[in-house]
């Protein structure tokens, strides 16, 4: 482990698994850097494989002394091409290439087949398509039968299995397919605690998703947090239902930039995350965000800006796709992320949001609400939250407070969801029913890791009777004896 002074920041990061990071040493060292969830993208590998990556990701935070989140992402429908003869064709703009959901020996420079058969009734003359995140440009001529007949308008390399997008959206691919209801199964097996759902259109989707994550999680007590990706242009005008429905958003801005556009993708990114911060849900950016250090030591200075812009528009979370699944250097990615984090926050406006105008008609999200407010003009060490179900903490999240947050649960699961939640720092605490003794040990607990110490002053909230999630009605100012 570095003995460097470790970067403190609030905003979480997200980093994702793969060949790469596959030993149980670079994990736990990942931890120790402050990675807080770690997703598993049920696109690749076995079922067996994601089992034995989350046992060895459990083993890893014990050994860290830290808790963290796992993340499964799946797979959705494979809106690709098929595989080439020669495994890639270079397609030349003017070209005439025909899209065959029939065909299926290999494809040429001609024609290929499709994995996602419902394309053809999908599209019409004058859509254009894009494959290989938009690196690849066709307009389509006419559709016969099965096969989509267009024109090549921006050429290049297409290989074997390449992403196809329409336009400005409309394919009708369901965004839960029988592959996702088994790798559903296998996540619930190892309580995964969140699932991704790709290509969600609407709030239905997830509302399915977590019917058939709650059926497979019910064996084991479990209720996973979902996480829908806003990848479709069809989900925009949708957002608020579907955020109504899931516990947060991804802003995937890879498959999102390719039908909306890029220009448009900066700023539905601000939009997306000020709306899930007014619906109290969690917000992961992702997509690119340190994509040259899949190859290089370093970031550009456009990724540094980027990670920081979307620290500063209020993300929980930041993302690493491939940077750390498959890339060279991954460990480095994850400490330059939390290097920039920290930077980033630094330059945050210290006031506290002035949005408390608003009406709370329930006593623990007033409690809440009363916490920040009475800690930031104390100028409090910490804020700290006896919590059962994680509420509590959550609302305080979605404030700018500028003051550690101290999330204190029983629970084993809430502790790992609550690893998501910008500034918040969740520590797990023995149950006890006993109001005075359980604030006697939280704060037993906060000197033992030297989070406060004699003179300091922390507001901590609590619900009585002790134990009922959703009953935080307490709030209590503590200077430390």
């Amino acid at each position: 482990m570095d003995a460097v002074r470790l970067p403190r920041h609030a905003t979480k990061i997200v980093a994702t698994l793969g060949p790469s990071t596959s030993t149980m040493e670079l994990i736990e060292q990942m931890i120790h850097h402050k990675v807080s969830c770690m997703r598993l993208n049920f696109s690749h590998g076995t079922a067996q494989d994601h089992i034995d990556r989350a046992a060895m990701i459990r083993e890893a935070a014990r050994r860290a002394g830290r808790e963290v989140a796992i993340m499964a992402d799946l797979q959705g429908p494979k809106i690709r091409v098929g595989k080439f003869a020669e495994g890639r064709v270079h397609l030349e703009a003017g070209a005439k290439f025909i899209l065959d959901a029939a065909r299926t020996e290999p494809g040429d420079v001609n024609a290929v087949g499709l994995d996602y058969k419902d394309l053809p009734r999908d599209v019409k003359p004058g859509d254009r398509l894009l494959l290989n995140d938009g690196l690849i440009v066709l307009s389509v001529d006419a559709v016969k039968g099965d096969a989509v007949h267009t024109t090549v308008r921006l050429g290049g390399v297409l290989s074997n299995n390449k992403g196809i997008n329409k336009q400005g959206g409309g394919l009708t691919a369901p965004a839960l397919t029988a592959k996702d209801m088994e790798d559903i199964k296998t996540a619930m097996s190892f309580q995964a605690d969140y699932v991704a759902v790709s290509f969600p259109k609407n709030g239905t989707d997830m509302e399915m998703a977590r019917q058939l994550c709650n059926v497979a999680a019910a064996e084991f007590g479990h209720r996973p947090g979902l996480i829908a990706k806003i990848e479709r242009a069809e989900a925009i005008p949708n957002l608020e239902e579907i955020l109504a429905a899931s516990d947060g958003i991804m802003v995937a801005r890879g498959d999102l930039a390719v039908e909306v556009g890029n220009a448009a993708v900066p700023a539905l990114q601000k939009k997306m995350i000020r709306m899930a911060r007014e619906m109290d849900k969690i917000t992961i950016t992702a997509t690119q965000m340190m994509e040259s250090m899949i190859n290089n030591p370093v970031p550009t200075r456009a990724e540094v800006s980027d990670v920081a812009n979307a620290v500063l528009d209020g993300t929980d979370a930041v993302m690493t796709s491939a940077e750390t699944a498959s890339g060279k250097f991954p460990l480095e990615t994850v400490q330059e992320m939390s290097r920039i984090c920290e930077a980033a926050e630094s330059a945050e406006d210290k006031r506290l949001d002035a949005d408390f105008s608003g009406s709370y008609s329930r006593i623990d999200q007033s409690i809440a609400m009363g916490a920040l407010f009475t800690a930031h003009h104390l100028g409090a060490k910490a804020i700290v939250a006896l919590t059962e179900s994680g509420s509590t903490p959550l609302w305080m999240s979605r404030h700018r407070a500028h003051i550690p947050m101290y999330a204190l649960t029983s629970r084993l699961a809430t502790q790992r969801k609550m690893a998501l939640y910008r500034n918040v720092r969740p520590l797990l605490m023995d149950s006890e029913t006993d109001r005075d003794t359980a604030l006697a040990q939280a704060e037993a607990h906060l000197k033992r890791r030297g989070i406060v110490q004699t003179g300091d002053i922390y507001a901590i909230t609590c619900g009585e009777p002790m134990g009922e999630p959703g009953g935080t009605n307490m709030l209590k100012i503590c200077k430390v004896a």
